[in-house]
């Protein structure tokens, strides 16, 4: 009996990935830790080893920690670049006529050989250097965004109704924002109750289930699989692919152009900032003078995937009484705020109340992607969202490793640097944000001819 529902492997990806990412790093740190000094960290604690007196020998000691762990997170990072941007772009734009389950079963069984090489990697003590190499290995698979993106199509293909998708996809904020936050809150009970191995292990068993789920319970959403499909090449594919992305911008008029790529610029320059920043969170609460435990970061991981519910409350409301970019500027400025307040959280308390202004962070996104599907035909939406995917897995593997470079570089003398960089260079999608209001009044009767064009092929449909 195959189910028609792609949420269960969202939900697993989501636990695992929300697990893995904080087990990956704190591992890493206390590896690093032990391999720069003779000093070692208990699991049931590190505030034993994190000196806030800046006259302490451990001090010195623990920059340099920090210094080398954000360099490892920047290799790892960079070794995923070009495989991860490939596959996605590859295995995505290959769906189309190979089904959605393709790039579901590739991505999960990537993260599965990823997940099941920690556990090996934690209990033999190997070198921690071949966590670059397994990364390599595993972006070839594809990485949470070709699953994510292939997740999403596949709703798209079940739900032709466009109220019906709007609920689906809700669903799944939802379902993300709950299953985060709860796995997030429980990731330090994980490390402290159990150690690394063992919750390692439980990140490769969830994946696990979640592979058998979609190799022998999914239904795939294509119903029809020619023999047209399996002729196409994936040179001819590809070649496709960027034909109609060029197709998309030449026919497009003067005034649907400049305001589709300040759009797209708009939401790329955000989502660099916001996607780029995050990781360091993790560091940064590690460090003096905070010096958080296992149990403290949880709870500041739950708190952040709380973002994800908040944000779609947001939109809820807000949709009633404001225009859509109005929104985004709500979202942008708040984000903005929090990453100054960050720069000078010196206290456990003030680094739980700045979560508080992240609570719309991920409604510009949102937003963004609902402006620039309004001013595509209906004909084009594939197209746009496969150049959307393609930005976002580029935009994001680059932004991680840029921000770690440059915490990297300031840790020494101003652990906040790279949040007060961030909430300036939130200015650059804020600005842009304006110009897009400014043009979007120009082009408001193109736009409305673009959605009664998409009323009228969806009728015809």
């Amino acid at each position: 009996m195959k189910i028609p529902f792609v949420e269960p492997v969202i939900c697993l990806s989501v636990f695992a990935l929300t697990l893995n990412s904080p087990l990956t790093t704190q591992y890493v740190y206390r590896r690093i830790w032990e391999e720069t000094g003779n000093y070692s960290i208990a699991l049931e604690s590190n505030t034993s080893e994190c000196a806030k007196n800046k006259s302490s020998p451990i001090f010195a000691f623990q920059e340099e920690v920090q210094k080398k762990v954000s360099l490892f997170n920047l290799q790892m990072d960079i070794s995923g670049l070009i495989p991860g941007l490939v596959s996605t772009f590859v295995f995505l734009s290959h769906s189309d006529h190979g089904g959605r389950k393709f790039p579901l079963i590739l991505s999960s069984v990537g993260a599965l050989a990823n997940s099941a090489w920690l556990c090996l990697l934690s209990y033999f003590a190997l070198p921690v250097q071949l966590l670059i190499a397994s990364t390599f290995i595993g972006a070839l698979f594809g990485n949470y965004t070709t699953l994510l993106g292939a997740s999403f199509a596949y709703i798209v293909d079940q739900c032709k109704e466009k109220k019906q998708r709007t609920i689906r996809i809700a669903i799944i904020d939802f379902l993300f924002g709950v299953v985060s936050g709860l796995t997030g809150l429980s990731s330090g009970y994980f490390i402290r109750g159990l150690g690394f191995v063992w919750s390692f292990l439980i990140v490769t068993v969830a994946l696990f289930v979640n592979l058998i789920y979609i190799l022998f319970f999914l239904e795939d959403s294509m119903k029809e699989s020619s023999s047209q499909n399996i002729s196409v090449s994936w040179t001819e594919t590809l070649k496709n692919l960027f034909h109609r992305t060029y197709m998309l911008f030449k026919n497009a008029s003067g005034e649907q152009r400049s305001l589709c790529c300040l759009l797209l610029f708009t939401m790329i320059t955000y989502f660099f900032v916001t996607i780029g920043v995050s990781p360091i969170f993790v560091l940064y609460e590690l460090d003096s003078p905070l010096c958080w435990d296992e149990v403290l970061i949880g709870y500041g991981s739950a708190l952040g995937s709380v973002t994800f519910f908040s944000s779609f409350l947001g939109i809820w409301l807000f949709s009633y009484c404001m225009e859509d970019i109005h929104m985004a500027f709500i979202g942008t400025f708040t984000t903005m705020v929090g990453m100054a307040m960050t720069a000078f959280a010196r206290t456990t308390l003030m680094m739980f109340l700045v979560r508080l202004p992240f609570l719309f962070t991920v409604m510009p996104l949102s937003v963004l992607r609902s402006m620039i599907s309004k001013v595509v035909r209906s004909t084009e939406q594939g197209t746009m969202f496969a150049c959307l995917a393609f930005l976002e897995t580029l935009g994001g593997i680059t932004a991680v490793s840029t921000f770690n470079g440059i915490y990297s570089a300031t840790v020494a003398w101003y652990k906040g640097f790279v949040f007060l960089l961030s909430a300036v260079l939130l200015l650059i999608p804020a600005i842009s944000l304006c110009v897009v209001k400014y043009v979007s009044r120009n082009a408001g009767s193109y736009v409305l001819l673009i959605q009664e064009e998409s009323s009228e092929d969806t009728s015809d449909r």
